[in-house]
């Protein structure tokens, strides 16, 4: 089905053949180099420095970004903007302070000149798609999903302190990444989908590390076969296999695509150039994919249906035993109940969002539904369009009609169900899913309290076929139904015309900005001392942590306006005794910098052989350890949260993702790694010394020998501060990318 090829090959006419690298500028011959050195404003050995066409982001990550751009001296957007309102749209935790925020985002967007879209108008990767991709470009987005490789549209999701740089008319500097083919061969079968075939690459090359902050580059004939939305619906997902971005060749699909969306001047032929030289390789057989599921609590948990039916007892047996384990045995997830008659029975579907709310998924489950019911039992099936032009275009077709009929639900354009603000299933709960996530209590449940529940993602076309039998799970390939005919597609603009602000290019520089009550500025950032005292806050073994537990959403986000009440949230579902933590640390560097010293650092002073003097030159921080921190969302907010508590770093043995590493590096934190076989044994109160460390991050040093006051004595540990650029070291010595800014436009 999926083969993986770690050796170079080369493109030679139209097909991979095994071969090594001859010249370096056999690179530039893939698209993506190709459109990387468009968009790169300078030359520099192994590095790219990167300006966008344009910048995306959505209703829980622009307050931050206009306030952090506001506070480093933003006066218009350079490029075009667009805020959507796709994630606190429904949330109604606050009161008034989600559409606060929105009417804050619409003011920004005149202030500054950008684009605004309505809440429950489009999610946002629909919208980019529809309204702004086009080949040959490239989209940075707030969001993890900055996927449009299928359209020829390189995105990439980051932080939002990215975004700030862009729009102050800085670049994103980056190593020059590897690219790896991903060559596709055949035709899926009949209830086979775009979710089958990205959960078993995700299973494939997740775990690994196999595509790692590399580039997908999708060629081969089997691109064909595949209709715009079955390719959009596998590279959206290609966040998951964690690579950075993604490229698709480009054909008469993709150029009916951008004309039908009013841009017929935006389609470019892409393909790989002769001798185009790629680092590795992936296979895929489309004609042998079969229905497939990721099992709780990770996309790359990757199952054949049929295999979850034949053994549904050891497997489920397996998560349960994982549940324990994650969640220390506080709280429970009993899947084997679910098992009623030797049948997996299912308690919630959901398709939905920038994944799973695509046109041809919905018209294919309403096929599959036809002349049936999702029950009056447990089972129920919510259904979200991923922009008003396409329920538009399902209602004057008759889809929902149909789908209605069948018992299904229809809700708003809004992305909630992804991470836990809409259809939050019941304690204990099984919920099947098209959509991009199903990490723990990523569904909304809190352990804390005493909740878990479980979601299992699916291709929309085996959910509906699971409705079809009121929730017994069911692949689609065994089930009859005709397939819905590819028609000619349509799409109708005017909602938009009439709803969406357009400002770019015509910024008001008087319009004054309207705060509500719960948008707050970001507290202040101190610079790095010249030493430094960290105390360990969090140590977390699991193998993966994920932003959604370091910092929750669902109902969090709407606080995400707020950094200090945002921050209180912090790890709440993962060590809810970080905060308070945290908190402590602070309160010592706080009298520090009143002149006091307390008993703890006194303490930890003397075991190092330290006297009082040293407190001048002195900074205390609280730091989390993690095996691997940062999979999943590109929320700023995780690294944040941490700065706001007065977090100074994180130790690890390596960042989950690049963009959590430099979430961390732009809100000053340092990002240290330890040694693979170095082991961590401190503990939670224990202090970590780092001497000379402002001194060693501005020579450029990688090692920073440290000593831990543990109580079982001080003991030596080498920390290490790896691949760092200059402009990243800077904004560690000044504290965060808003100091890095503020002092630029001092000295100018």
């Amino acid at each position: 089905m999926i083969t993986l090829h770690s050796g170079g090959v080369s493109w030679q006419k139209g097909a991979p053949v095994p071969a090594p690298l001859v010249s370096p500028a056999d690179r530039e011959k893939t698209m993506a180099y190709q459109i990387f050195r468009r968009h790169s404003m300078r030359e520099e050995a192994g590095q790219l420095h990167l300006k966008f066409d344009s910048l995306i982001s959505h209703d829980i990550t622009y307050v931050g970004i206009i306030q952090t751009a506001k506070a480093s001296g933003l006066t218009e957007f350079p490029v075009p903007y667009v805020m959507t309102n796709c994630h606190n749209s429904l949330c109604a935790v606050g009161g008034t302070i989600n559409e606060d925020d929105h009417v804050f985002g619409l003011s920004a967007a005149m202030k500054y000149g950008g684009n605004f879209v309505p809440a429950n108008q489009a999610v946002i990767h629909q919208y980019a798609r529809e309204m702004m991709s086009g080949c040959g470009r490239m989209i940075l987005g707030s969001d993890s999903h900055t996927r449009y490789g299928a359209i020829g549209t390189m995105g990439v999701g980051e932080g939002g302190p990215e975004i700030v740089k862009q729009l102050l008319k800085n670049t994103y500097d980056i190593a020059a990444p590897q690219v790896v083919l991903v060559y596709l061969t055949g035709e899926p079968a009949q209830g086979v989908g775009p979710h089958d075939v990205a959960i078993a690459l995700c299973g494939e090359v997740y775990k690994n590390g196999f595509v790692k902050n590399k580039v997908l580059e999708f060629a081969g004939p089997g691109i064909k076969n595949l209709p715009m939305d079955y390719r959009i619906g596998i590279d959206v997902m290609t966040t998951e296999t964690a690579c950075l971005s993604s490229i698709w060749e480009t054909d008469g699909a993709v150029e009916e695509y951008l004309a039908i969306h009013g841009r017929p001047e935006a389609y470019e032929s892409l393909h790989p150039q002769e001798g185009a030289y790629y680092d590795s390789m992936i296979t895929i057989d489309l004609s042998t994919v079969e229905p497939m599921a990721a099992l709780p609590f990770h996309p790359s948990e990757a199952y054949p249906i049929r295999e979850l039916i034949a053994n549904p007892g050891d497997i489920l047996r397996e998560v349960e035993k994982q549940a324990a384990e994650q969640f220390g045995g506080k709280v429970n997830l009993s899947l084997t109940d679910k098992l009623v008659n030797g049948k997996l029975v299912v308690d919630q579907g959901v398709i939905a969002g920038c994944a799973g709310g695509m046109y041809d998924n919905i018209a294919e489950a309403a096929a599959i539904l036809e002349g049936h019911d999702v029950g009056s039992g447990y089972f129920s099936l919510s259904i979200y369009p991923p922009s008003v032009p396409v329920n538009l275009e399902l209602i004057q077709n008759g889809i929902q009609q149909s789908l209605l009929e069948a018992g299904a639900l229809f809700k708003p354009c809004f992305c909630g169900p992804c991470f836990g603000a809409g259809d939050v299933p019941a304690n204990n709960g099984l919920s099947i899913r098209h959509t991009t996530r199903n990490f723990p209590n990523r569904e909304g449940s809190k352990p804390g309290d005493g909740q878990l529940s479980g979601v299992v993602l699916m291709d929309a076309r085996s959910i509906a076929a699971t409705a079809r039998n009121h929730g017994v799970l069911t692949p689609a390939t065994e089930v009859s139904y005709t397939q819905p005919k590819q028609g000619k597609r349509t799409f109708d603009s005017r909602v938009y015309d009439r709803r969406v602000y357009f400002g770019f290019g015509k910024p008001q520089p008087d319009y004054q900005l309207k705060f509500g009550p719960n948008i707050a500025e970001w507290p202040k950032i101190p610079a790095l001392s010249d030493n430094l005292l960290m105390q360990v806050a969090s140590v977390l073994r699991d193998p993966v942590t994920t932003t959604d537990e370091l910092i929750p959403s669902g109902e969090t986000s709407s606080y995400r306006s707020n950094p200090l009440k945002l921050a209180s949230f912090a790890l709440s579902r993962r060590d809810p005794d970080y905060v308070p933590r945290a908190q402590a640390t602070q309160a010592l560097e706080n009298a520090r910098q009143a002149g006091t010293s307390t008993p703890e650092v006194k303490d930890a002073l003397g075991k190092l052989g330290l006297d009082e003097s040293v407190l001048d030159s002195l900074q205390i921080g609280s730091v989390i350890f993690a095996n691997k921190p940062g999979d999943g969302s590109a929320r700023e907010q995780a690294a944040s949260c941490q700065r706001v508590l007065g977090g100074c770093a994180n130790i690890c043995y390596e960042f989950a993702t690049k963009r959590y590493r430099s979430n961390c590096v732009n809100w000053g934190m340092l990002p240290f790694t330890l040694a693979e076989g170095d082991a961590f044994t401190c503990q939670p109160g224990d202090f970590i010394y780092v001497p000379d460390v402002k001194a060693k991050v501005e020579n450029g040093d990688d090692t920073f020998p440290a000593k831990a006051v543990t109580t079982e004595g001080v003991k030596d540990l080498t920390l290490y501060l790896k691949n760092t650029t200059g402009e990243e070291r800077e904004l560690l010595l000044t504290g965060c990318l808003m100091n890095h800014y503020a002092a630029q436009n001092s000295l100018s």
